[in-house]
């Protein structure tokens, strides 16, 4: 959430960053109503019990009984009158919480402005795009033609955007998520976390996915458990309530989880094949890190994860999210999108963006940047470190031979015990 000094002190800026958004600026003048009666009870409340405790303390040295009797009578009034405005005061603070919670982050400066990812301009790329001497093959033909992708059977276990790996397919998924977790780890100096693939409700209200994406997320409502849609909610939480010291700082952590997210689909948008789905692998990298250098942060992670698919030897681009396409949380995002030449599309496979704040603030997450000094809130970037299966399907479109079969990347081949080629029943 945004601090509320902004707010009351540059209203204006906040306005403008909502309008940058393409959402509704009149939630800043909501948030300014509701917090002015909040602080007016409270300074009201505040002063009626101080009242109330200086004249009980006289009621107790009081000689005449109706003296006495006439102040209990009062400050039962005043009792009274404190019990019907810390009513009302609830009610406020529930209004002022909902509407801090529904407020998105502010962009930075230098975030291009635009509606939607049309505005989105490409920063950088890099790779030859491959030329083939034959027509690529989207995967949703290779996949089965190799037996490495089943999708009768997804749907026929699960439903509609379910599929199954198999032999190969299956190994090349393991392979990649041991390969990232390990040069992650060993390379760019993060710690691997292996969190719960369920939370608490709080959990995701602190990483920003509650209340504003509820609809999109699986739900146990019996235990009031959620299924994870990434790993930012479990690496978000896992300093919450806290204060660390500043020599902790920064913090590197990443993780390996299934991510369940309930995908609104359009009729003919990215409905074929693998690229888009209800379940999904992913290796996510998070910081906590101070202020100061979270923006110079966002750049090294993007280029860790841009590391990967240069190891890969897979062209791609990074793109700049401008305002109006902006997650809800971000102050800053790049994405890095991969060439899939069987489809001729750019597939998002990493997505990194510095949120400030905006989510240590939700988790009560704090630092001391000194000792006995008063607590700081510390900036916290999530990066996609890669997203599958989206790298999936562009090593078997890119990698393709005439003959239907797919070579291994060479950087990947320990982790498919030397394996060079996926054929039929490889």
């Amino acid at each position: 959430m945004l601090d509320i000094d902004l707010i009351r002190n540059d209203p204006e800026r906040v306005r403008e960053g909502l309008r940058q958004r393409m959402d509704d600026p009149s939630l800043v003048d909501e948030i300014l109503e509701v917090d002015k009666r909040r602080r007016e009870l409270l300074q009201e409340v505040e002063g009626l019990r101080a009242e109330r405790n200086r004249v009980s303390k006289k009621i107790g040295r009081m000689k005449d009984p109706e003296e006495r009797q006439a102040r209990i009578e009062e400050m039962r009034e005043v009792g009274d009158r404190i019990s019907a405005l810390e009513e009302e005061l609830s009610g406020v603070e529930a209004r002022y919480e909902k509407a801090q919670l529904w407020m998105p982050n502010v962009p930075h400066e230098s975030v291009p402005l635009g509606p939607d990812e049309s505005a989105n301009p490409v920063v950088r790329t890099w790779g030859e795009l491959r030329t083939f001497a034959f027509v690529p093959a989207p995967h949703w033909d290779l996949g089965p033609e190799l037996d490495v992708i089943d999708f009768e059977r997804g749907v026929r276990l699960a439903g509609s955007r379910f599929y199954l790996l198999k032999g190969a397919g299956a190994r090349l998924q393991r392979a990649l998520i041991s390969w990232m977790l390990d040069t992650h780890t060993r390379e760019h100096g993060y710690t691997e976390i292996y969190p719960p693939f369920v939370v608490k409700r709080d959990m995701l209200t602190g990483s920003a996915h509650l209340p504003k994406f509820e609809d999109n997320i699986y739900h146990d409502e019996e235990d009031d458990l959620w299924l994870l849609p990434t790993a930012e909610v479990a690496l978000t939480n896992m300093h919450r309530d806290e204060i660390l010291e500043r020599e902790q700082l920064p913090l590197h952590y990443v993780a390996y989880t299934a991510c369940f997210r309930r995908e609104k689909m359009s009729a003919g948008r990215d409905v074929r094949g693998i690229k888009r789905g209800h379940q999904f692998d992913k290796v996510e990298m998070y910081r906590f890190v101070e202020p100061e250098t979270s923006y110079n942060a966002l750049e090294e992670m993007v280029e860790q994860a841009a590391a990967l698919l240069r190891a890969l030897d897979l062209p791609y681009r990074v793109v700049e999210l401008c305002t109006g396409d902006l997650s809800f949380a971000s102050a800053k995002t790049y994405d890095l999108e991969v060439w899939a030449p069987g489809q001729e599309d750019w597939l998002e496979v990493s997505s990194c963006s510095n949120v400030k704040d905006f989510q240590a603030r939700r988790a009560n997450v704090r630092y001391r940047p000194e000792p006995g000094a008063k607590s700081r809130y510390p900036h916290t970037l999530n990066g996609s470190g890669l997203a599958l299966p989206r790298v999936v399907i562009a090593i078997l479109e890119t990698y393709q031979q005439a003959d239907g079969t797919v070579k291994v990347p060479e950087v990947l081949r320990p982790w498919m015990g030397g394996l060079e080629v996926i054929a039929r029943g490889s």
